[in-house]
């Protein structure tokens, strides 16, 4: 009862912290909003900003990262990676300073959404996809003003189990744009000092229907989380490349590489096939 008082009382701890957190974003981020009229320069800013406070919202839930193959700070790419939740957005932007592409919903989202805002994010309509080319005519700007860009290909965060397939379309800002694209995968290592158990993963993915607060105080209620990010050799594309097979390869390299959530899963992280990237007819380059 006492261990339990314990886990509550740190979680709390940790809220009042997140919360200030945000609270102290949202202020240095409207002054740079309002500061700076050049909108390229404006974002900038803000993205920058946002990484900023990225490190010590990680720290708010004690999210030890690990890096491999870490980027310049430069590198002006399409970040393609696997998603779970608000963990993995974190992490990333702690690692490398990104324009988030998201969806309007996320934008009509109370805190969320001025929270994407202020971090200088683009949006996507994922219910209508009517406007699918003016959509990526954005995110082909955005790579083209020299800003690197962390788009979801899977359009939605999964529960863990699986890499979900794919949108193939907007991948195609990269050669529109004349910019690498830069696959990672992100994989939960750790978590309270342990081995990942399956019995872990509603505490650290946050998918589905479930609101954001009821996930967050599952995560914040964890000791600690220990969560790698691996970047993949550039992948470099045309324009006239086949948007389903650039789609396939970054899902297929990605997945070799992702550990899935599974019931009785297997505790013992094991490399070997995993750590082998296969052959390719795209060009790439570490």
């Amino acid at each position: 009862m006492l261990k339990n008082a314990f886990v509550y009382v740190r979680a709390g701890y940790r809220l009042i912290y997140f919360l200030t957190v945000i609270y102290v974003y949202f202020l240095t981020a409207i002054v740079y909003y309002f500061s700076t009229l050049d909108p390229i320069k404006r974002r900038h800013r803000l993205v920058d900003n946002a990484q900023f406070y990225a490190r010590f919202m990680a720290g708010a839930f004690n999210i030890k990262i690990i890096c491999k193959n870490p980027i310049s700070a430069d590198e002006n790419s399409l970040i393609i990676g696997n998603h779970l939740g608000f963990i993995d957005i974190v992490t990333l932007q702690s690692l490398a300073s990104c324009v988030f592409i998201t969806s309007l919903e996320m934008k009509r989202t109370p805190v969320l959404g001025q929270i994407c805002d202020l971090g200088g994010c683009a949006y996507v309509d994922r219910k209508n996809r009517m406007n699918i080319q003016e959509e990526l005519k954005g995110i082909t700007e955005t790579l083209t003003d020299g800003f690197r860009v962390a788009l979801y290909a899977e359009s939605v965060a999964s529960n863990g189990e699986q890499v979900l397939p794919f949108k193939k379309t907007l991948l195609m800002s990269a050669g529109f744009a004349n910019r690498p694209i830069r696959p990672f995968v992100f994989n939960f290592r750790e978590v309270n000092g342990g081995p990942v158990l399956y019995e872990h993963r509603d505490s650290v993915c946050w998918y589905g229907d479930e609101t954001f607060f009821p996930a967050i105080w599952r995560s914040l209620k964890l000791d600690s989380v220990t969560c790698e990010i691996e970047f993949l050799p550039l992948v470099y594309t045309k324009p006239e490349d086949d948007r389903s097979e650039i789609a396939k390869y970054l899902h297929q390299i990605i997945s070799e590489k992702y550990i899935p959530f599974k019931p009785q899963m297997n505790q013992v992280f094991e490399t070997s096939a995993a750590d082998k990237t296969p052959r390719t007819e795209f060009a790439t380059k570490s």
